[in-house]
């Protein structure tokens, strides 16, 4: 009994020891690790950058009193930061317009602002040489209220040509800017049908569109996200929605004899045979 119990001891006695040395292992590997980080922290370049000093959204005026500096490692720097005062409010100018939502603290980017001395209208959404127009929708042909401000879609006109009806893609990725009367790019908004869209277009593209509205239906279908290709040229008919196939129309086969009758020559339909 008392080598069982020695025994068990001694293992004990191992387990723990063994443990403690990983736990000392560990903790070593954490100290050199930070000492390192340390030694290096005055070592990274670091650029002041413009953070919103509260909470703002969309169609606020930021103006000078709603933003402070702080300085960020150079390399954590987010994408069209704004850290000098020129490039916030340039040319002296006293505030920008919020487009999207900023958090407390957060660093202000230039995607968040209208362009100096702009509204938040849609104008301020729209890219050089671009128009805007707007196409009727309802719950069906609008993707059931799923459409947001800066969402893409593809557009398809539904009408009939040559006796009968189909849908043919007519636009492709095109930039939505409005819903309604809204231009506010958050998700937060509850979600609800859509009277009309306003998409960005070309002139030319602005053209057809106006057209295909007045000589058919227009819907439109979502794109994911990260989807940036242009689609393919894309044509539903009745028949090959159906599955008929087009009966052909075989030519009847005529055949001639030529004769002369006095000093002309004449060409007569005669019955064929094989």
């Amino acid at each position: 009994m008392r080598l069982v119990f020695g025994a068990v001891l001694v293992a004990g006695l191992g387990l723990a020891g063994a443990a403690a040395y990983q736990t000392h292992g560990y903790i070593s590997q954490m100290q050199v690790e930070l000492a390192h980080a340390r030694a290096n922290a005055n070592t990274v370049k670091m650029v002041d950058v413009y953070l919103a000093k509260r909470p703002m959204t969309y169609g606020e005026r930021l103006t000078r009193d709603d933003v402070l500096v702080a300085p960020f490692p150079d390399y954590a720097v987010p994408a069209n930061a704004l850290g000098k005062v020129e490039d916030l409010f340039p040319d002296n100018i006293d505030h920008r317009i919020v487009l999207r939502t900023m958090d407390e603290r957060e660093p202000i980017l230039l995607s968040k602002l209208t362009a100096p001395g702009k509204d938040a209208g849609i104008t301020s959404h729209l890219s050089p040489g671009m128009r805007a127009i707007t196409i009727p929708v309802n719950q069906i042909s609008g993707v059931a209220g799923f459409l947001r401000p800066g969402d893409h879609v593809d557009v398809f006109w539904s009408g009939r040509r040559n006796g009968q009806e189909m849908t043919q893609l007519i636009e492709s990725q095109l930039r939505i800017i409005a819903v309604d009367q809204s231009a506010n790019m958050d998700r937060s908004e509850k979600i609800r049908p859509a009277g009309n869209v306003t998409v960005e277009a070309s002139p030319e593209r602005a053209a057809a569109l106006a057209l295909a509205q007045n000589s058919g239906r227009l819907s439109l279908a979502l794109v994911g996200v990260d989807d940036r290709a242009q689609s393919a040229a894309v044509e539903m008919t009745q028949d090959r929605l159906l599955g008929v196939v087009p009966e052909e129309q075989v030519a009847e086969e005529k055949c001639h004899i030529r004769t002369r009758r006095g000093n002309e020559l004449v060409k007569i339909e005669i019955p064929c045979t094989n």
